[in-house]
């Protein structure tokens, strides 16, 4: 260490470093990606204006270009098949979504196979880049239909009247109905106490399905007054709303009673840990099931800005994707970082 030089200093330039070095290490392979997109693009344009010439044009076509360039490995008939499908598709580079260009040519071809619509694939696109999905779990959350149980469900919430804007939509957009968590060894039965001491085994798999900006507090934590101690079931910080989420876990129907606690709960996290930076914090109810008329006639009568909704508990994901996923120590990494980010502004 240089002696003129004050540690605290020295790790404010290191940090610095680190976070330009990431973020140009991202845009260099950002604007690759583009890059490769646009050739390929320009290529299926060839292989589709050549169509007329049958297979035997793809073949010999591929044959060339692996003959002038030996050390690449995407002129397979296969991937030049998937570029005149992606040109034909497109037709024009600027019909092509910027959220989509920037995506790895794989993360394209999966959502050209799998997602007919084009806004929906631009979400799942945006969604990528906001969660740092890898192949596999873009393909996972495919298969979990996120996007109509994020985008398209019918959210049983009081926010619109509860939280200010922009909050109470940014909220409204964050919640899923309903959630899935996967759990391994989990029956349809199982009682609350299990399901939530398997979600706290497994809390990569949770915050996964929770989604972006969700930062694990604490599970049974405790609130005391006077003379009673009371436990919420899990307590989460979202970074991106900046505000505490009281989570209720409901192993059967919603009943109106689960809204007077929940909103009790609000209450004590807003006395005793909300900070003057913080937003009013919310209250997410996870049930078996609802109805909605009873959700919606016990919303009213709750000051608390509650969200209802619907979870189901399947088998554990697989272990390709949980590899993907950061560990605990990564996920607190990246908190320390926006925090501090935070108090320099």
């Amino acid at each position: 260490m240089l002696d003129n030089m004050l540690d605290k200093e020295f790790k404010d330039l290191v940090l610095y470093a680190k976070q330009d070095i990431l973020k140009t290490r991202y845009e260099v392979q950002e604007n690759a990606n583009m890059e490769l997109i646009k050739l390929y693009f320009r290529l299926g344009k060839i292989v589709s204006e050549n169509a007329k010439y049958g297979n035997n044009f793809i073949k010999d076509f591929s044959i060339a270009l692996k003959l002038e360039f030996p050390d690449s490995t995407g002129f397979s008939t296969r991937n030049l098949s998937r570029m005149k499908k992606f040109y034909e598709e497109y037709k024009d580079l600027s019909n092509l979504p910027m959220a989509l260009a920037k995506l790895p040519w794989s993360h394209n071809n999966l959502l050209l196979d799998k997602i007919k619509d084009l806004n929906v694939r631009e979400w799942y696109a945006e969604k990528c880049f906001e969660n740092g999905w890898a192949h596999s779990v873009l393909d996972h959350q495919i298969d979990l239909q996120l996007y109509e149980r994020q985008a398209l469900s019918e959210k049983l919430t009081n926010f619109k009247n509860k939280l200010p804007i922009p909050q109470s939509e940014l909220a409204r957009d964050v919640i899923k109905d309903p959630y899935i968590f996967e759990l391994e060894g989990i029956k349809e039965e199982a009682i609350e106490k299990d399901i939530e001491n398997a979600m706290m085994e497994r809390i990569k798999n949770v915050l996964l399905e929770l989604g972006k900006g969700f930062s694990f507090v604490g599970n049974q934590y405790k609130i005391s007054t006077e003379n009673q101690d009371y436990y919420i079931d899990m307590l989460f910080y979202h970074l991106d709303l900046r505000c505490y989420i009281v989570v209720e876990l409901k192993n059967n129907e919603f009943k109106p009673e689960y809204t007077g606690q929940l909103s009790f709960y609000v209450t004590a996290v807003d006395e005793t840990l909300r900070k003057e930076q913080d937003n009013q914090t919310i209250g997410l109810l996870l049930c078996k099931g609802k109805d909605k008329l009873s959700v919606e006639w016990a919303l009213k009568g709750t000051n608390a800005p509650i969200g209802v909704t619907s979870y189901e508990v399947r088998n554990e994901l697989p272990q390709e994707i949980l590899d993907k996923l950061p560990t605990e120590e990564d996920i607190n990494k990246h908190i320390d970082i926006n925090n501090k980010e935070d108090n320099e502004v």
